[in-house]
């Protein structure tokens, strides 16, 4: 069974991962396991103290070394993945790459920053959800808890609709459409109504190059054709 260790000061956000949705039902099902871990239970003091003003001054706080290398070690082994914006950009590739280990430590920021010892001690892989800055890794710990656990065998009841969606051969997944034909005056195209599967093919192809062209002409390929 996948299991997914993640070390984070709010464990309680993870609620929505353990109880709701794809996620919720393969963890009861149990083709995956959540274990929690808080840096404040391998705190030194009585306080649970894992923060400390920044060595040569500047804003906010730190997490401190000792607490989270601590809940770390017990990790040793597995992969340990640390959310902050100056990791590499999280892509499909990655998350396909991760669904094929059996276990995935992600490691939760908080304030300005952990201790670089962490890093360079406990630390596999630094990872960023995206260009901006969150208060913290926990909402990109669930975005990547849900992302490998779809990616798990038995998770999604249909194996090929993972194969087919956007960023799998490189491209944009074309727009999709269902009951009622007509709504508001605006009707599903008529290609996908003709039963003609090389039609509709065709079409689906198209309309990922035309997506992908406009809105991520940087996942084309040098050498694609435009069908602009």
């Amino acid at each position: 069974m996948y299991q997914f260790d993640v070390v984070t000061l709010f464990p309680g956000m993870f609620d929505a991962v353990t109880e709701s949705g794809v996620t919720g039902r393969a963890r009861e099902r149990r083709l995956f396991e959540l274990v929690l871990w808080n840096p404040r239970d391998f705190a030194a003091n009585s306080y649970r103290t894992v923060d400390d003003r920044p060595y040569g001054g500047g804003p906010g706080m730190v997490m401190m070394v000792e607490p989270l290398a601590a809940a770390l070690r017990p990790l040793a082994g597995t992969h340990r993945v640390l959310f902050t914006p100056a990791g590499e950009p999280l892509n499909q590739a990655t998350l396909d790459n991760w669904a094929k280990l059996e276990e995935l430590t992600l490691v939760c920021g908080r304030f300005e920053g952990v201790d670089q010892r962490v890093v360079d001690l406990c630390i596999d892989q630094e990872v960023s959800l995206g260009d901006y800055v969150l208060a913290g890794g926990e909402a990109a710990a669930a975005a990547v808890i849900e992302g490998v656990a779809r990616l798990l065998p038995g998770v999604v009841g249909n194996p090929e609709s993972t194969e087919s969606e956007s960023f799998r051969g490189g491209l944009l997944e074309e727009p999709v459409y269902t009951r009622p034909a007509v709504f508001e005056g605006m009707e599903v195209p008529e290609v996908l109504l003709s039963g003609d599967h090389g039609r509709i093919e065709a079409w689906r192809r198209e309309q990922r190059l035309r997506r992908t062209e406009k809105r991520r002409p940087d996942l084309l390929p040098n050498g694609t054709d435009s069908v602009s």
